[in-house]
């Protein structure tokens, strides 16, 4: 029977040792504060000898020069026709960065046409207002700047922990069936005959793998069916596992009919990279596919290092954290292989990330407009001062090395900003004996 399965056994456990936790708590060993608990950084406390002698042996420059090498060496006789690649992140309610980059970028000049734009999560819902131009800025901006936790989602009541889901999605899903209009499908058509491309990624829940779905060509079938299939592949792209229902896509194999599950895009990926089309025509001459001198462009909607803060000794906050940390590096790794990737075939790497030092109000899942807003503004700001784009990956700038300790004898050296200390803190402890 189901209920005796061993998976069911096992999340019973794992829900039991939780929920026991959650009531039995104990304080952490010692007593002392952790850094994060009186607003310092734990990236700023240096064991130098440790630090220098990572920094000579790494071979990060070394690396660099070979990636710059092989560009060089894949430069054609003849430089083929410039194209640019947009790929967006995921990211919740921090979307609003994203759609303040873009507006941004119209307001201040400079915005080029898309040959292909990627999205995940909240960046698949971009996706297409990006991929159609700058005329639908307004709507990004009302979108990621009004919407409430309301406007996408309901909390169900306990008997979700028994369920497919916390939440139920569908005023997303109406938001969407909203904004995707008849006239945008058919836009989106006519740009795909141009050769113009737009892809969005799921992930396959029973299968665990990364599905790419290109929207243009399921625009340009014609059929009644084809706007509804768009809406649930951006609704599965933007389901949370868990918190989210999955998506339930009708696929056809061979003339037999199955149903497949699609969630949240970014749990398989942070972003991804697809090519623009190649003309047939020139795809089989020698330099027919060559990308050189083309670019990439990397909106991600969140941080590339998450803020510290502090922890409480129970289960599910520790769990919660190590997941939001994983998460986090699986952006960067996928931001450094996009980098790598362009590099070597020739193409211009830029990525924008919300500055380390802005102070994000609330979480992804929050959808407060006040803070939507101030993260809007600030991918605007941003754009416009020049200060958006970074041409590095995450990893390659002062401060980002991997922290390398002899010991635990430390020195304080800023490389990050501090977090702020709780209201509660002890006067800023540690700040006073540094």
């Amino acid at each position: 029977m189901m209920l005796a399965s061993r998976q069911f056994r096992l999340c019973c456990a794992i829900l039991g040792i939780a929920l026991l936790a959650g009531c039995a708590g104990r304080k952490w060993a010692r007593g002392q504060p952790s850094p994060a608990a009186v607003g310092v950084h734990t990236n700023n406390l240096i064991d130098p000898v440790a630090q220098a002698e990572l920094t000579r042996s790494a071979g990060f420059d070394d690396f660099y020069k070979l990636v710059k090498h092989a560009r060089e060496e894949n430069r054609p006789a003849v430089l083929p026709p410039k194209r640019t690649v947009l790929c967006l992140s995921g990211g919740g309610s921090y979307g609003a960065y994203t759609a303040g980059v873009l507006c941004g970028w119209t307001q201040c000049g400079g915005r080029p046409q898309f040959d292909a734009v990627t999205g995940i999560s909240t960046g698949a819902l971009i996706a297409p207002f990006a991929f159609l131009g700058c005329r639908y800025d307004p709507l990004l901006h009302e979108f990621y700047t009004t919407l409430t936790r309301k406007d996408v989602f309901r909390a169900k009541p306990i008997r979700g922990l028994f369920s497919e889901s916390f939440a139920d999605n569908t005023p997303l899903a109406n938001q969407i069936d909203k904004v995707l209009t008849e006239e945008i499908i058919r836009e989106i058509a006519v740009e795909h005959a141009r050769g113009r491309r737009l892809y969005v990624g799921t992930t396959e829940v029973e299968s665990r793998r990364f599905v790419v779905w290109d929207i243009g060509a399921i625009a340009s079938r014609g059929r009644p069916c084809d706007r509804d299939k768009i809406k649930r592949i951006l609704l599965g792209s933007s389901a949370i596992p868990g918190v989210f229902p999955p998506s339930e896509i009708e696929v056809e194999v061979q003339g037999q009919l199955f149903v497949e599950k699609h969630a949240d895009g970014g749990v398989s990926q942070g972003l991804f990279f697809a090519p623009p089309r190649i003309p047939p025509e020139l795809a089989d001459t020698p330099d027919g596919r060559s990308l050189y001198g083309s670019d990439v462009y990397a909106i991600v909607a969140g941080k590339l290092y998450s803020d510290p803060k502090v922890v409480k000794p129970r289960a599910l906050s520790i769990l919660g954290n190590n997941v939001e940390t994983v998460l986090y590096a699986q952006t960067r790794g996928d931001l450094f292989r996009l980098w790598t990737y362009s590099t070597m075939r020739g193409m211009n790497f830029n990525v924008t990330a919300i500055p380390p030092e802005f102070i994000v109000p609330g979480g992804a899942v929050d959808f407060d407009p006040k803070a939507m807003t101030a993260l809007f503004d600030e991918g605007v700001r941003l754009v416009c001062m020049g200060k958006a784009w970074r041409q590095t990956p995450p990893g390659m700038e002062p401060g980002e090395a991997p922290l390398v300790r002899g010991g635990t004898n430390l020195i304080y050296e800023p490389r990050s900003p501090d977090p702020q200390p709780p209201q509660d803190d002890e006067k800023g402890l540690l700040r006073r004996r540094r």
